[in-house]
This record gives structure tokens, sequence and C-alpha cells, in this order.
């Protein structure tokens, strides 16, 4: 389903989408965004607006355009610009990290976007352009840097999200009777950590090529001024989420400290387990060896006629086991 936006002197306003892009094809067509939905209506819509074919073919029918976990920026001829990035999501009930896609072409004054998966960006980026965000001037800029912004701004979240999941796991490792088994729970969430970075590092290795390509955008004083503005909030940007990355790295260290430490935690507690049965064993085999040596019954035992040979014995058996359990109380074993 289609969604449509104009941009004028208040600011952008949603309208009805229906007859929008083939008007975007015409002489002079108005600043407009349209959401197009999924990633695949992209290219229809873009050739519907009047955007040259030769800038459509850069946006689509190339292998792994469409894969999540990769970031495609691409100059357009004639200046545009499209954009293919992964979006990340935590959800809070289950610890899990999800990624779609968010796909952004822009050509003039005409911006094309798509998203698929349950990242939500686009309510994000509506917010954004009408909030008090320092945008660029140009209506299709606005939309581009509203969107980076947004991504960048849900990135922060789901770091947000997993330090929160790391602080819990912390303390169910470290917890005096951990609940479950805590070993599984660093893995999980070690296997989300990974699964944010694999969508971060590309849109992270893409804000270079941005901050290069703003600067030369410049051909006058006026333009310069408009993009060392745009180049500076865009290096705020790419220092923010380099920031995420290096926290991502610092809880996934974290994590295998963790799982260090607990499964030294587990050894110690087997190792006095093995103390223990080692010895009730000890004390359990005086007693069995005595048994086990008048119980063999031989002709020439004395011990087997006198009168008070039986508790004798009993007593011999419960001696040996009592003197057995203080020496292993006293040195730590019981």
């Amino acid at each position: 389903m289609e969604t449509a936006w104009v941009h004028g002197p208040q600011g952008w306003h949603e309208i009805e989408a229906d007859g929008l892009l083939p008007r975007l094809a015409g002489a002079e067509p108005p600043a407009a965004w349209v959401h197009v939905g999924a990633v695949s209506a992209l290219a229809d819509a873009a050739r519907q607006a009047g955007i040259p074919e030769s800038a459509v073919r850069r946006t689509v029918d190339v292998p792994g355009d469409r894969n999540p976990r990769r970031a495609q920026l691409r100059k357009l001829p004639g200046g545009g610009r499209f954009l293919l990035s992964p979006t990340l999501h935590w959800d809070p009930d289950t610890d899990d990290v999800t990624t779609g896609v968010w796909a952004c072409l822009v050509v003039d004054d005409v911006t094309l976007t798509a998203e698929e998966g349950p990242g939500g960006l686009l309510a994000e980026v509506v917010d954004r352009l009408g909030g008090d965000e320092h945008l660029p001037e140009q209506p299709a800029a606005q939309v581009f840097a509203a969107a980076l912004i947004a991504l960048v701004g849900r990135a922060g979240d789901v770091e947000v999200g997993i330090g929160e999941a790391v602080a819990d796991t912390e303390r169910l490792v470290f917890g005096a009777t951990p609940d479950g088994d805590p070993a599984q729970v660093v893995y999980d969430l070690k296997r989300e950590i990974a699964e944010a970075r694999r969508a971060l590092v590309p849109l992270l290795a893409a804000f270079p090529e941005l901050i290069a390509d703003s600067e030369e955008n410049a051909e006058s004083r006026q333009a310069r001024g408009a993009t060392t503005r745009t180049m500076r909030w865009m290096r705020r940007l790419d220092t923010a989420l380099d920031k995420v990355d290096r926290h991502l790295d610092s809880h996934d260290d974290l994590l295998g400290d963790m799982l260090s430490v607990y499964l030294s935690q587990v050894s110690v507690r087997q190792n006095e387990d093995m103390r223990k049965i080692s010895a009730w064993a000890a004390i359990i085999a005086v007693p069995t060896l005595i048994a086990g040596i008048y119980g063999m019954n031989f002709q020439h035992m004395p011990e087997l006629h006198w009168l008070i040979g039986y508790p004798a014995s009993l007593a011999l058996m419960a001696g040996a086991a009592f003197v057995l359990y203080r020496l292993f109380k006293r040195s730590g074993w019981l």
C-alpha cells in the first residue's frame, strides 16, 4: 500500500497517493515522498514517477541487493542516490534481534522508499520530519537525512536493549542460585549481538562514502555552507554508529568473560561434588571390607565363634566410619 507526502511552506504533509506517481513524471513535479511498501515494488514506482531508466537499473537486478544484511549506497546518473540498508529491531520480551531492510531512492525532488521487516522505520522517519531535527534545506535530502538518523537511532535502541539484557545475564550468572542454564542464555545473547553487528557494520562502512559524496557537491559558497552543515551531522551520525558498534563489541567481550567465570564456577562445583563422593566412598569402603572378610566364613576364623564377635564387628565398622567422617569433615571434603 502506497503512502505519500508532499513538501510545502509548512513542511511535509500527507496526501492521497492515488495518481501521484504519474504526476511526478510531469514538467513541474512537486517535492514529494512516496512510500511503496515492498522493496520489490520500488522499480515499478520509479518508472511511473518518470525516473530515468539508467537510474532505475542501478537500484534493481543486482545480485544481493535485497539481502537485508548488506548495505548498498550508489550514486545515480544525474546526481541521485540509492540507499539499501539493514534495519534493526529489539524485542524486549524475547531478547531477540530481528533485521529488515530499508530502501531509499532520491532523484531531484522525488523520494521513493520501501521497507520490509519489523523495523518500523517509516513511522520514525515521519516523526523526525515533523519534529525539530536540524535537517538539510532541500526537501528530498530531508527524507534521506531523516532516514539515516532513524537508522542510527534504531541501532542505538537495540544496543541499549542488549546492554540491559547483558546486565540481567550478569545477575543470573553471579546469582547465588542460578535459575535455568546461564551458559545457554549467554550463548543466545552472543548470537543476537552477532546478528546486530552483521547488520550494523555494512551501514558503518557506507558512511565515509556518504561524507565524501557530500564534499563533492559543493559548487558555490552557499552550497559549501550547506554541505558543511550536512557533513557535520553526518559525521555525528558516523561517530554515534561507531560508538554503538564499540558498545556491542564490549557487550560481547563481557559475555565471554561471564561465560568463562560461569564455567569456572561449574568446574569448582564439580570438584567439590567429586570430593564428597570420594569421601563417602572411602567411608563406605571400610565396613564393606570388614563385612567382606568375615563373610568369607572360613572354618578357622575364631571371631565367628565368639559371643561378642558380631557386636564387636559392628562396633569396629561404626568406629572406623566415624573416624573417617571426622577426618574428611576436618579437611573440608564433607
